[in-house]
C-alpha cells in the first residue's frame, strides 16, 4: 500500500476510533521500510494522519508505541503458527514442517519486526502480554514435538527437541535476511529441509 492509500485510509480509521490501530499499523508499515531505528513518533503520526499529540491518549511514549506493535506482530507470528499446526494431524511429519515453515514465512514477510520482537529487551519483564504470547509459541512448538514423538509435551525429550526446531528455523531466518549464506536458499529446498526435520523422529530418553 503506498504512502497516500495509507494516509487516505488512516484518517478514515481515525474518524472511526482506531486511532491506536492505525498508529500501530503506521509503526509497523515504517520499521518494515526503515528498518527497527527508522521510525519517529512524528513520522508514524504523519502517516496515520492525526497530531503529533494523538499517540499520548494511548501511550506513554516511543517505546510504549514500539513494545505494543511488537505485541501485535507476536500475535501474528503465533496465530500463523497455530493455523500451520491445525492443518495436520498430531504425529504427522508435515505439521512439523509447516510449523517451521510458518515462523520462517513470517521472517520473511515482515523482517523489520521480527528483528525487533528478538532485539528489543527493555520493558518486557513488565509486560506480562508480550512474556504470555512468548510462552504461548513456545509451548504450542513443544506441543507438537511431543505429539510427534509420543510423549506429553513437558517431557524432556520434547522440550529439548522443541528447542533444537526452534534453533534451526530461527538460525536459517536470520542467516538468510543477513545474506550470510553464499545465495538464498530456494523455496523448493527450503521445503526439503524443512521436510526432512519432520522425518526425523527422535528417541525419547
Amino acid at each position: 500500500m503506498s504512502d497516500t492509500k495509507s494516509l487516505v485510509q488512516a484518517k478514515k480509521n481515525y474518524h472511526h476510533g482506531d486511532l491506536r490501530g492505525q498508529l500501530l499499523e503506521a509503526v509497523r508499515e515504517l520499521v518494515e521500510r526503515e528498518g527497527p531505528d527508522g521510525f519517529s513518533i512524528a513520522e508514524a503520526c504523519r502517516l496515520a494522519g492525526v497530531s503529533t499529540a494523538a499517540p499520548y491518549k494511548h501511550f506513554t511514549d516511543r517505546h510504549d508505541i514500539l513494545r505494543s506493535a511488537v505485541l501485535l506482530a507476536m500475535e501474528r507470528l503465533y496465530a500463523a503458527m497455530k493455523i500451520a499446526a491445525d492443518a495436520h494431524p498430531p504425529g504427522d511429519p508435515a505439521r512439523v514442517a509447516a510449523l517451521g515453515q510458518s515462523y520462517v514465512d513470517f521472517a520473511k514477510a515482515e523482517p523489520g519486526m521480527f528483528r525487533i520482537m528478538f532485539g528489543m529487551t527493555e520493558g518486557q519483564e513488565d509486560c506480562p502480554e508480550l512474556s504470555g504470547v512468548g510462552e504461548a509459541c513456545k509451548l504450542l512448538v513443544e506441543q507438537v514435538a511431543g505429539d510427534h514423538m509420543g510423549v506429553p509435551h513437558d517431557h524432556p525429550s520434547a522440550v529439548a527437541w522443541a528447542y533444537a526446531l526452534w534453533c534451526f528455523v530461527h538460525g536459517h531466518s536470520f542467516l538468510q535476511m543477513d545474506d550470510k549464506l553464499a545465495q538464498k536458499v530456494p523455496p523448493e529446498q527450503e521445503a526439503r529441509m524443512l521436510r526432512m526435520v519432520g522425518e526425523v523422529i527422535p528417541t525419547p530418553s
